[in-house]
């Protein structure tokens, strides 16, 4: 190397140690990982105090950082030296229970996700406090880096020196402390040559025998395998390949020396390799579009949005360190510069007032993101976009169109719009700012009307929603104001506009005549007599300024009771008004009428009438109940319990009154009455035993009314025998029905002669079907026609079951024709000349076992018999034959041109009518 990397490499360091206080204020993007690539942890002296550290122990208060920037990401780390680790709080701890640590000991941490594959490595020295090897390290390391920049040779690592006792005083010699091995730092994306030559691995005892280096560890002999290398003779190690930081920080391997037998001569060392960051990543924005908000009126310093990029470089260097500023906004209205940007957060922040949703809706940022501390000589960019939406306040009262509205509106009209009055708002539509709310303020006490707002247009719609009187207001004077849902911003005051007033003009229609008191209750007795004047029921006609003749009918009399006067409306009666009729409902008859004007077009109202009945004594009472029954001897609990219902009201009804009449007399000889109470009244035995049966017996039944009324009412009792318990028996209650033995008896006879009469009919009707049957026909029995018909129980046949000769049919000249044919051919529509098949005779008691071979034999000998014909086969006609003796059937015509006389087909009987009425010219139906 030359002088001017020595000093390249010297003022880094002290760049470093002078500038780490002033590089904490520098706030860096945060990024997950270590906080350092080397951790120096001082084992406390309270510790190492004793014989030895125990199991769990932990070692000092200081702790391994991880930041995992705030996502709660579950890390584990794990240690390479299996004494010690690191819990997830970063304090180190040992692992198992071990000897009191003497000497520094250097170990590689490595931290994984849970949840993704992200790995993270750092490396941890633990030194015994006051140990004076961890000053001498810091001076060591600055001196052998030193010397390696101005020395070109790489720099050589040799195992540590055993302790040695001396052979002639036996006295324990003091050693040269050995040196804890720093780490190696390798810079990523280096050109070559490869392979690279990093440090050389010496032992002392490699002059007395051959030794045989080689390294262990992920880089070496586990994946990634085959970065570094070593020379297993000269123990010179190399790097094989270009690293990444990015894909993996550190390496950590172990060098081992053995003999050419493979035996251990040193004990393994560890080597920590550190790649070295280069600014190979640019920054990268976690969206390449951010979209931000801010309120309109907003002032100078508000936050609006933060924008975030992340470089895959170290942080803790300036290659990892991004730094942002804006390029430009879009549009520049009001100023160019309305917003900035917090160089090191990425926060966007209003700088300037001005902010006007109604001029500029969304302004459009481009932001810079470069590393190296910002520097853009030697950093690298990206860009991203910040979209910044400016939101609506309610600074723009609503303002009405016009100063003056105006409408009209028909009386005794409700739900009807009649004016929309406009508004202008330049608010975000359809937002609380701009939704217009409506209120009338004067001008409507009554409450006529009221405001609705179009939820699409924003307009009010001034309804009716009680309904006007056009004699009592001709016209209404309204004022209105109008506000939105959402209240003004601060500092905003409401606009002259936002007051309008509204002239309603409420226009005359013929309105039905009304009745003053509807409905309305008199009061009459019942039973006044017909054509009794009642009342006047009159209606009044609303429209004063309009005179009109107010006419009267009846419209509902559900029991055609009264009637009106169709001039005056006076109410006269029909008929006698009965306080008891199905038509009067507690005590009340109602009765509608309508009263009609001459207007154009005519209008109607209705009137209802209630007639209160006082009730009058004009119903008897009606004993309850008609019947019963007693035993036919007098007990203490054979009697009957009567009372009496009367239609009238109180006081025409009980207390009532139970007599029983002086004639005939066995009524009072046999039956007492007591009385029990104003309404129920108690019926007796008056004699110990009275013969079972049926007796009516009258009772006059009173009531209390003035003057009072008496009914005479028959009650039916059943006098029976009765069991042990009082009620009547069986037998008895037949008794008491009056069905003696005479009566029963001549049931009895009916119910035989009902079914003798039934059997003499079933016999009646056999004897007729019998001689119906046996009665001759009305035709000749040489007319009859049935013996001809014949019946076949298979199909096939025809003519030849019959014994038909069919040669008669034809005849041929010569037989020469069928003589000459080969065998096996013959014509299937002529009897064969040759002799018949004989066929196999069944014997008269065959053997079961022989059944099988008849029926064999048989089917042969049909399939060879040419005389059988074949019926199952289609019939072929291809030859007539000639010389046949009947004439051609071709020269039959009718023998006469006129009609022919078919009338005796009526004389063949019923068989031949429908022929006879289809040709024999019968009568027609």
């Amino acid at each position: 190397m030359n002088v001017s990397c020595v000093i390249l490499a010297c003022t880094l360091l002290l760049v470093a140690s002078s500038g780490s206080k002033a590089g904490q204020s520098l706030k860096a993007p945060c990024r997950p990982g270590f906080s350092q690539n080397f951790y120096t942890v001082i084992v406390s002296k309270d510790v190492l105090h004793g014989k030895s550290i125990l199991k769990d122990t932990t070692l000092s208060s200081e702790r391994v950082k991880f930041e995992d920037c705030q996502r709660s990401r579950e890390v584990g780390f794990v240690s390479s030296d299996p004494n010690f680790s690191v819990r997830p709080d970063g304090s180190v701890y040992a692992e198992q229970q071990l000897a009191n640590l003497s000497e520094p000991v250097q170990f590689m941490v490595t931290a994984r996700g849970f949840h993704d594959a992200h790995i993270w490595e750092t490396t941890v020295k633990l030194a015994p406090a006051g140990h004076p090897h961890l000053m001498a390290l810091t001076k060591v390391d600055i001196e052998e880096m030193l010397s390696r920049a101005w020395d070109s040779q790489p720099r050589v690592i040799k195992f540590p020196r055993k302790h040695q006792r001396g052979s002639s005083s036996n006295v324990l010699r003091r050693q040269k402390r050995d040196w804890v091995i720093p780490p190696i730092n390798v810079p990523e994306n280096s050109r070559g040559p490869f392979p690279y030559m990093l440090v050389r691995i010496r032992s002392d005892q490699d002059t007395a025998a051959g030794i045989r280096y080689s390294i262990t560890g992920a880089g070496a002999d586990q994946p990634p395998s085959g970065i570094y290398n070593i020379d297993p003779i000269s123990g010179n190690m190399f790097v094989t390949q270009p690293l990444d930081r990015e894909e993996r920080a550190s390496f950590h391997l172990r060098a081992h020396a053995v003999d050419q037998n493979g035996n251990k001569v040193e004990n393994p060392i560890d080597l920590y390799i550190y790649v070295i960051d280069m600014n190979d990543n640019r920054p990268e924005f976690q969206n390449q579009v951010y979209n931000g908000s801010v309120a309109e009126g907003s002032k100078p310093g508000s936050s609006v949005i933060q924008v975030t990029a992340t470089d895959a470089d170290d942080s803790t260097t300036a290659n990892g360190m991004v730094r942002y500023r804006i390029l430009s906004q879009s549009p520049i209205s009001p100023i160019p510069n309305m917003f900035a940007i917090n160089s090191e957060t990425g926060d966007i922040v209003a700088v300037a007032a001005g902010l006007d949703r109604e001029k500029v809706s969304r302004y459009t940022i481009i932001v810079q993101a470069t590393d190296m501390e910002g520097n853009l000589s030697f950093g690298l960019s990206n860009t991203a976009t910040a979209l910044i939406s400016i939101t609506d306040i309610n600074d723009n009262p609503p303002e009405l169109t016009v100063r003056t509205f105006s409408g009209e509106v028909l009386e005794n009209t409700v739900n009807v719009v009649v004016t929309n009055l406009t508004v202008v708002d330049k608010d975000q539509p359809h937002s609380p700012n701009w939704n217009a709310v409506y209120r009338i303020v004067s001008g409507d006490p009554s409450g006529h009307f009221t405001i609705r707002t179009n939820p699409i247009t924003n307009e009010g719609m001034l309804t009716v929603v009680k309904a006007v009187d056009f004699e009592m207001n001709r016209a209404f004077m309204l004022t209105v104001v109008v506000s939105n849902q959402a209240h003004l911003a601060s500092g905003i005051q409401s606009s002259l506009q936002s007051t309008a007033g509204v002239t309603i003009s409420v226009q005359d229609v013929n309105e039905p005549p009304v009745f003053p008191v509807n409905p309305k209750m008199i009061r009459f007795e019942e039973g006044v007599p017909t054509g009794t004047t009642l009342t006047v029921f009159a209606a009044q006609d609303p429209d004063h300024f309009i005179h009109q003749i107010v006419r009267y009918s009846k419209l509902s009399d559900p029991a055609n009771w009264l009637k009106i006067n169709r001039t005056n409306g006076q109410i006269t009666t029909m008929a006698v008004l009965d306080r008891e009729s199905m038509y009067v409902r507690n005590n009340v008859y109602e009765a509608t009428f309508l009263a009609f004007d001459n207007g154009s077009p005519q209008a109607s109202g209705t009137g209802t009438l209630q007639i209160y009945l006082i009730d009058v004594n004009d119903n008897a009472p009606v004993l309850i109940p008609r019947e019963s029954q007693v035993c036919e001897r007098a007990r203490p609990n054979s009697r009957v319990n009567i009372t009496a219902s009367d239609a009238d009201a109180d006081p025409n009804v009980g207390p009532f009154v139970f007599e029983l009449p002086s004639f005939p007399a066995s009524v009072r000889r046999n039956w007492t009455i007591s009385r029990l109470s104003g309404d129920y009244a108690q019926l007796r035995l008056r004699i110990p035993y009275l013969e079972a049966s049926v007796y009516e017996i009258p009772i006059i039944v009173s009531d209390s009314g003035n003057p009072p009324l008496s009914n005479r009412s028959v009650i039916r009792v059943k006098v029976c025998p009765c069991d042990d318990n009082g009620d009547c028996s069986a037998t008895g209650a037949v008794a008491a029905a009056g069905l003696g033995t005479g009566a029963i008896i001549a049931i009895l006879i009916c119910i035989i002669i009902l079914l003798s009469m039934v059997l003499l009919f079933v016999v009646w009707m056999k004897r007729r079907e019998k001689e119906r049957q046996a009665k001759p026909l009305l035709i000749d029995p040489e007319d009859d026609v049935r013996d001809n018909i014949l019946k076949y129980d298979e199909e096939g046949g025809g003519e030849e079951d019959q014994d038909y000769d069919l040669s008669q049919l034809q005849q041929p000249e010569s037989l020469d024709h069928i003589i000459s044919k080969p065998a096996g051919v013959r014509r299937v529509d002529e009897r064969p000349v040759i002799a018949e098949s004989q066929y196999p005779v069944r014997p008269s008691l065959p053997h079961p076992g022989d059944i099988g071979d008849f029926i064999n034999d048989g089917l042969r000998a049909a399939d060879n018999d040419p005389t059988a014909p074949p019926y199952d086969s289609l019939l072929v006609f291809d030859y007539e034959g000639s010389g046949s003796t009947a004439g051609s059937v071709s020269s039959l015509n009718s023998t006469s041109s006129g009609d022919q006389d078919y009338d005796y087909l009526n004389d063949w009987g019923p068989r031949f009518k429908k022929l006879a009425d289809l040709y024999g010219g019968g009568d027609e139906d």
